[in-house]
């Protein structure tokens, strides 16, 4: 074995944390804005950590788009509230002494008689150089977002903005073929002949869009506003209890019947109940009509949605290929666990001692105890009383890249079953449907064990101890190095008890040297 293994082998086949490295913490404060048909949006990240952590985040929206198909210019309006919004967000980089400030545009800067203008206006008032870019090149930086959450995906990416909309194919890491379009919802609502005009412009593009493309039966993953406020509304008809929307999926049959759905509901009442900005609401039709007609036509093995697009494909531009080729989970529970867990490092040892309790888990589920076991400590500041609870909310809503929403229940619910017996409060009782009876039951074993595992802490150069797990004969047996058995106090018997209940076992104490 080379050097190189045994280094990722020690670290658990995840090799050594990134984050202290220089090259990665140049990331520490990354600015981005996007200067896109509909809205305008900055972004700073704390890119250190291999998922994106949301510094800050704050969207204007603006229309630029609106009406460009026919005057062929800038919306007026639209224009002075972007010039504004930027020389907002120049004054909030220099605040933040941000090093500096990407800003790119997309459709309606690119397309647009006056774009230039706009480009050199925001020069003079705000030192801020617009790089306008291409449709290709837009779809190739929302494919790197998405690569940037789901590492080694395969499928074609959809990327829909104001005025345009994007394809780009990704598999084994590396963007394929890539298109763009004038699919967009604010250019759909200036086609003449109404729905009927608007059903065979669609349906002309999409058929091109697939000729260019080629077969496309994987994973579609969607990324834009639009996309998003649909997935909001399909979450809705369906009832559907945890509404973070990256990684939320759907199917064909999903997508058409939300389709319809939407073409029937009081779109005010809708917006209200689904917490969607007007403005966003009024695209929601038209880019319903663009989805429905994606999904008749590729026919996706099924559909995803990713809230990581063009902003983060920026990041991961500027990220070096050791941190793009980290596991994106992995490393932003490493990140908290060294910002905000008592004994940092600690995680690590837990997961060694806690994995011979699930001797068939394999990679993914190892991935999950190794995420769980990062994050055990993290929450210690909450109240006592609401550790278990807030355990379970900052696993379920937090921004997480690489974790699907069954996962987050089943991480959630173990590190509630690491500070409580009892399940989390009544109003997260609805997630569980997200897992199964078996998911449920190692998510409880594995909170008691990281309980338990806890209580025999001195620090992270000790050995904890060791299971031996025999589960056929329904036997745990513990082994305690007599120099840490004086750990094993009532307190520590108690909740060794209690793993031992989880696992319908007898319990057993071995004490050697």
């Amino acid at each position: 074995m080379n050097e190189a293994s045994e280094i990722a082998t020690d670290w658990g086949g995840y090799g050594p944390p990134l984050f202290n490295n220089p090259d990665v913490r140049a990331l520490s404060r990354v600015g981005v804005v996007d200067v896109g048909s509909n809205s305008v949006r900055m972004v700073v990240f704390d890119g250190a950590a291999r998922s994106p952590a949301y510094f800050f985040n704050e969207k204007i929206m603006c229309a630029l788009g609106a009406g460009l198909s026919e005057t062929g210019k800038l919306n007026p309006e639209g224009r002075e509230r972007a010039l504004a919004a930027m020389q907002r967000f120049k004054l909030l980089a220099d605040g933040m002494k941000l090093p500096h400030l990407t800003v790119v545009a997309t459709a309606a800067v690119r397309d647009a008689q006056d774009g230039a203008d706009f480009c050199a206006d925001v020069l003079r008032e705000t030192g801020l150089v617009i790089h306008v870019i291409d449709g290709p090149e837009e779809a190739r930086l929302s494919a790197q977002g998405v690569l940037l959450g789901w590492p080694g995906a395969y499928g074609l990416i959809c990327d829909i903005g104001g005025s345009s909309l994007e394809l780009a194919e990704i598999q084994d890491n590396t963007v394929g073929r890539r298109v763009t379009s004038d699919l967009g919802p604010l250019k759909l609502k200036e086609i003449k002949g109404g729905k009927r005009g608007r059903q065979a412009h669609i349906d002309a593009v999409v058929s091109t869009l697939k000729t260019q493309m080629g077969p496309q039966r994987d994973r579609l993953f969607l990324v834009g506003g639009s996309w998003r406020a649909i997935a909001r509304i399909d979450m809705e008809r369906r009832g559907y209890p945890l509404k973070v929307q990256h990684e939320y999926r759907m199917s064909v049959k999903a997508v058409q019947a939300t389709a319809k759905y939407i073409a029937k509901a009081d779109l005010q009442e809708l917006r209200r109940t689904c917490g969607i900005s007007s403005s966003r609401m009024s695209l929601v039709p038209y880019a319903a009509e663009v989805l429905s007609r994606l999904v008749k036509t590729f026919k996706p093995r099924d559909i995803a949605i990713s809230s990581y697009g063009i902003r983060e494909g920026l990041l991961f531009e500027q990220m070096p290929q050791a941190l793009r080729d980290r596991d994106p989970l992995i490393e932003a529970c490493r990140f908290a666990e060294d910002k905000d867990a008592r004994l940092p490092g600690f995680g690590r040892a837990l997961y060694d001692f806690v994995l011979p309790l699930f001797p068939r888990a394999d990679t993914s589920k190892k991935r999950l105890i190794k995420a769980a076991c990062l994050l055990h400590d993290v929450s210690w500041r909450a109240h006592p009383d609401y550790r278990a609870e807030v355990c379970f909310e900052n696993a379920t809503r937090a921004n997480l890249g690489g974790l699907r929403h069954s996962e987050r229940v089943f991480v959630g619910l173990a590190l509630t079953s690491r500070y409580s017996k009892r399940r989390p409060a009544a109003r997260f009782r609805q997630l569980f449907d997200l897992i199964d009876d078996k998911q449920r039951q190692e998510a409880e074993i594995l909170g008691r064990a990281m309980r338990f595992g806890a209580m025999l802490v001195v620090s992270t150069d000790t050995e904890i101890g060791t299971f031996k797990w025999q589960p056929r004969k329904k036997v745990l047996e513990l082994r305690l190095d007599k120099s840490t058995a004086p750990m094993f106090t009532e307190t520590a018997e108690a909740r060794f008890k209690s793993l031992c209940d989880a696992l319908d076992a007898e319990g057993s104490l071995r004490v050697g040297r």
